[in-house]
């Protein structure tokens, strides 16, 4: 929806996201578990439904300690503006910067510094090699951007929509959890949001 020309999304806890120009009050973690999963990675084209949250679980489960969090919400954004697939999206330049700006604003509302850290684009790449192994059978052709990255062993098992919001929002909680055992600064904990989610 538009408001006063300004683009806006209604998320299902009812708060109003301001797309263009969001602010840290209209974050929630939990919209933020929804929307990635019940999104499907690559546009839907898929053996079996497989959610941006799994993904983001995926991520963050081959990270160290410290970037668990980040691996967690790397994609974070894509719960308000939707997931464009990497071919088109080098070519939208401005909307890099709107999603840029979106992940500045969560990761303020979430008290953690969202950067791009290059060993969360490696484990980035790692599970999409993954994915491409084991959810896009008929895809035979070489992605250049795979190059020299190898698949986990493991072979993925897609949850359903609820059960990776769940296992998302767990996850999330057992790493802020980990994290408040560890000396923290005042600013770290500021803008923690809500999980209570909508009926």
């Amino acid at each position: 929806m538009t408001r006063h020309n300004t683009p806006t999304l209604t998320t299902r806890s009812g708060r109003q996201v301001s797309l263009l120009d969001p602010r840290p009050d209209q974050i929630d973690i939990g919209d933020i578990a929804h929307g990635l999963a019940f999104q499907c990675r690559f546009n839907g084209q898929v053996s079996r439904f497989y959610s941006v949250a799994q993904h983001s679980i995926l991520v963050a489960s081959m990270l160290p300690e410290h970037l668990k969090l980040v691996g967690l919400l790397h994609d974070a954004a894509e719960a308000y503006l939707g997931d464009i697939v990497q071919p088109l999206k080098q070519f939208l330049p401005e909307f890099e910067r709107i999603e840029q700006r979106l992940m500045t604003v969560i990761g303020e509302r979430l008290g953690i510094r969202l950067d791009h850290h290059q060993e969360v684009k490696h484990a980035d790449l790692v599970a999409l090699a993954t994915e491409k192994r084991d959810l896009l059978p008929r895809e035979k052709g070489d992605w250049p951007i795979l190059e020299g990255i190898q698949p986990m062993p493991r072979l993925i098992l897609p949850m359903s929509p609820t059960e990776s919001e769940d296992a998302f929002l767990k996850t999330y909680l057992d790493l802020r959890e980990a994290r408040k055992r560890k000396p923290l600064r005042i600013s770290d904990l500021r803008g923690f949001a809500s999980l209570k989610m909508a009926a």
